[in-house]
């Protein structure tokens, strides 16, 4: 059967060596031609025992093939003349199990006026596929890099130092935290600082998509995989991301069936379409996150222990916010630049009164929370003109902090009530101002508050403001 395929492949390549419109010239990795056929010949003007084991640069001073070999990319429709005539040149690198053993140049022989308009087209196509490329790496790219991970604390120092060494290695990475710590930031992070750098970097919500759609948005598919699949097929965020990085997050959220799936596709590193019989293989560094208990989710039996095992290569343990209380003036100071710019607005500080109101606060929703109400201060500061951000400013701040004051006395109860009706005049009076500013636009002064509208309307009859 062997002999058979190789009988077919030498009948194919002499078929095309005997083509009377494509000169083929082939050389070894140090330039010596191995190799030309009739029609190249012809258009040199030489014999075979003229070029045969001579260097490429004495027989054609302008070849590019040297750079070829040199660079190992493909040259794909150059407009080229050779002694005299008119070509279109393809050019390759030759490959044998894997090693580089020559370079090829195929040059498609026309009339003059047939390959200025042939060139055109490829040079018009090539163009076109550059901006699908262009636009395919900013769909697929990293938009942080370490410097955008602010803190001093230790522990997350620590965490920046086993990541960025992640980032040079290749290894699968596990990150765990709470919502908002950040866990994507390091997976951008890790991707911009490895030599992936300039492949794509491919996010995938395992909570967000429905349990059939995620094996095909994962491995792709082929055409008649399934009712309704597209013409042609697609492929899967694997073959996207391949000599890329593949962010799996909310990996704790992915169903059973599919945890096998990935298991296997972790251990072969190839992917096999839905509908499709051939496996493709796949160059990724994998990085997941969750921000749910694997080791516990595995006890129940809900995460399957092979597959964490896989996963749990490097690990990162992203520290919550309230476990480094003294980063959030760091943070703060960062964040605020960005979204002064982001809003056009011009708040440049927070009052000592307000930052310890914001450092008393427990931070379920850590940096990601502080962001949101760090904007929607700013929001609430720029109605009034004002450039510092007071505890005014963080009305559900206030009265949330007022109920986690633990182990209350009655004899500080007094002064908690007291607290706590400061908080709710101080919440009436803002409302009061932002309905005034929006001309009382309760959708467009429920979006500066902060709040539902459904909320919004509850606090508008608790006031009697309606």
């Amino acid at each position: 059967m062997e002999d058979l395929k190789n009988e077919v492949f030498n009948d194919i390549l002499a078929g095309i060596m005997e083509n009377p419109y494509i000169g083929i010239i082939m050389v070894d990795t140090l330039g010596k031609i191995t190799k030309v056929n009739k029609t190249y010949l012809e258009i040199l003007g030489l014999s075979e025992e003229d070029v045969l084991n001579q260097q490429i640069l004495e027989v054609s001073p302008h070849s590019r093939l040297p750079e070829v070999l040199r660079t190992k990319e493909v040259h794909l429709a150059d407009y080229w003349q050779v002694n005299g005539h008119d070509t279109i040149v393809f050019r390759m690198p030759l490959y044998k199990d894997g090693k580089m053993i020559g370079a090829m140049g195929q040059s498609l022989v026309l009339g003059a006026a047939g390959v200025k308009i042939l060139a055109k087209q490829l040079k018009d196509l090539e163009k076109e596929l550059t901006v699908y490329k262009d636009v395919v790496s900013s769909l697929y790219s990293s938009k942080y890099s370490f410097d955008n991970i602010v803190g001093e604390d230790e522990n997350l120092r620590n965490v920046k130092s086993i990541a960025q060494r992640a980032s040079n290695t290749g290894s699968t990475v596990l990150i765990m935290g709470e919502s908002g710590t950040g866990k994507e930031l390091f997976a951008n992070a890790i991707h911009q600082a490895s030599s992936r750098t300039n492949r794509p970097f491919v996010r995938v919500n395992c909570a967000a998509l429905p349990d059939n759609l995620l094996e095909s948005e994962l491995f792709g598919y082929e055409e008649g995989g399934f009712t309704g699949a597209r013409k042609g097929g697609k492929p899967g965020k694997f073959e996207m991301a391949n000599h890329g990085t593949i962010f799996l997050d909310e990996i704790g959220d992915m169903p059973p069936a599919m945890q096998a799936k990935l298991l296997i596709v972790l251990q072969e590193r190839e992917v096999e379409r839905v509908g499709g019989t051939k496996p493709i293989r796949v160059d990724v560094q994998v990085i997941a996150a969750t921000n749910r208990n694997l080791e516990d989710m595995m006890r129940k039996g809900k995460f399957r222990e092979d597959l964490y095992y896989r996963l749990n290569v490097v690990t990162l343990n992203v520290p919550s916010l309230r476990e480094r209380r003294p980063d959030i003036c760091l943070l703060i100071n960062y964040l605020l630049p960005k979204l002064n710019q982001r809003l056009n607005t011009q708040v440049k500080k927070v009052s000592p009164e307000a930052l310890q109101l914001l450092s008393s606060y427990e931070w379920p929703g850590n940096v990601r929370e502080l962001e949101n109400l760090l904007e929607r201060a700013i929001n609430l500061a720029d109605l009034n003109q004002g450039s510092c951000l007071s505890p005014t400013h963080f009305p559900s701040l206030s009265r949330l902090v007022v109920e986690q004051l633990p182990g209350i006395d009655q004899t500080d109860r007094q002064n908690v009530d007291n607290l706590g009706e400061a908080v709710r005049e101080m919440e009436e009076e803002t409302i009061r101002r932002v309905l005034h500013k929006t001309n009382n636009n309760k959708a467009q002064s429920a979006k500066i508050l902060g709040l539902n509208k459904s909320v919004l309307y509850r606090k508008l009859r608790k006031y009697s403001l309606i």
